[in-house]
């Protein structure tokens, strides 16, 4: 008898199409055909010319890519400063940039704890710290969404080394995280706290310092955040920022380093320069969580159901997952590219449109953006 080692895909793929949860690639062309309210450019930098010239430079000068490991050949005098310039914008000791935030994430949870030690994470947290909590080898326990008195619970019945981690702004919903009672928590059990800040950094704060900063919370000492290189700063890319020890020890024993191929020099250029731009004009990050609020008021007049936005997330509930698709492929013909998320990527199996805005919106972008979204709107 015959053994065909792959049938079983079939049988998934037929479940996944029944359940409307088939996912397509889709390449965008060169030039932008649609308004966009679905990638996480939230300040507008990706094809901004400072960041793509430097994007340039970087590859003539440095090479297209970065040619091996940060421990090898794959480190430049870019990396160095802008893991200086990031630290210090942030108010953190040091940084370390990898290359992508999911490496991030990957890298600070699996060196920072390990077998014998106890991960506290959010429900709603991003995937890449679910995938780093089940490599770190740690006892993980989930607890509810933003609840920190479980997360005291946990600690307190753990009693041993351990870290509660969480993201700042979460990407589904766009709310925010509470951070200072997480922070006295975690002080209170001698617990470590890990906040990915991904969703945080060039939108919240002062100047777009992050989520932490805009919480008083930057530099503290067990206190650890993640960023990624690819929102708000245009670019590709994660770090790890935090105490000079805790970025040594990473060096040192975060396998996701250790072994991956460093950032590119044409992103890592990117990124400085988007940066330095963000530090230039620092009301960008104001801009963006006012563009954010203006389409949640109006699409909420207008009778749909969003959830308030602490930062540049706006998240629209829909009827259903077929519901969703279609409505993110009306407005895509109307000329209006959203975000569209459905199970598995939600944790509480709701389906929703995801709008990112951005600080380089106009008036007229964002009110032809909210009629759109609401003509099209489904009923069921």
């Amino acid at each position: 008898m015959s053994f065909a080692p792959f049938d079983w895909i079939d049988d998934e793929a037929r479940r996944r199409a029944d359940a409307g949860l088939v996912r397509t690639l889709r390449p965008r062309r060169a030039e932008p055909e649609l308004l966009d309210l679905a990638s996480n450019d939230y300040l507008g930098l990706t094809r901004h010319p400072e960041v793509t010239a430097a994007a340039a430079e970087a590859a003539h000068r440095w090479g297209a890519g970065a040619t091996g490991s940060r421990l090898v050949t794959g480190s430049t005098a870019l990396h160095a400063e802008l893991e200086r310039e990031l630290a210090e914008f942030c108010g953190f000791e040091a940084a370390l940039v990898l290359s992508s935030g999911y490496a991030a994430n990957l890298a600070a949870l699996t060196a920072l704890t390990g077998r014998g030690s106890l991960i506290v994470s959010d429900a709603g947290n991003h995937a890449s710290i679910v995938d780093g909590c089940r490599l770190s080898r740690a006892d993980t326990v989930v607890v509810p969404h933003a609840d920190p008195e479980s997360v005291a619970k946990e600690l307190r019945a753990h009693g041993g080394r351990a870290l509660a981690v969480t993201d700042s702004v979460f990407s589904v919903d766009g709310d925010a995280a509470p951070l200072p009672e997480l922070a006295d928590v975690c002080r209170a059990e001698g617990a470590a706290l890990l906040v990915d800040d991904a969703h945080g950094l060039g939108v919240l704060g002062e100047g777009g310092r992050g989520a932490l900063a805009a919480a008083g919370l930057a530099g503290g000492d067990g206190i650890v955040t993640t960023l990624t290189l690819s929102k708000s700063l245009g670019s590709q890319g994660g770090a790890v920022l935090g105490p000079a020890r805790v970025i040594d020890h990473l060096i040192n024993a975060a396998r996701t380093f250790i072994f991956d191929t460093g950032l590119a020099p044409a992103a890592t250029g990117a990124a400085l320069a988007s940066l330095r731009l963000l530090r230039r004009e620092p009301a960008r990050a104001g801009r963006a969580r006012t563009v954010a609020t203006a389409l949640y008021e109006r699409l909420t007049a207008g009778g749909l159901t969003a959830v308030r936005p602490d930062a540049a997330v706006v998240s629209v509930r829909a009827p259903s997952p077929d519901a969703a698709v279609r409505w993110a492929a009306d407005c895509r013909a109307a000329g209006i590219a959203v975000g569209c998320f459905r199970p598995p990527s939600v944790p509480d199996g709701i389906s929703r449109l995801r709008l990112t805005a951005r600080a380089d919106l106009t008036e007229a972008q964002i009110a032809t953006a909210v009629a759109t979204v609401l003509r099209t709107a489904p009923l069921t």
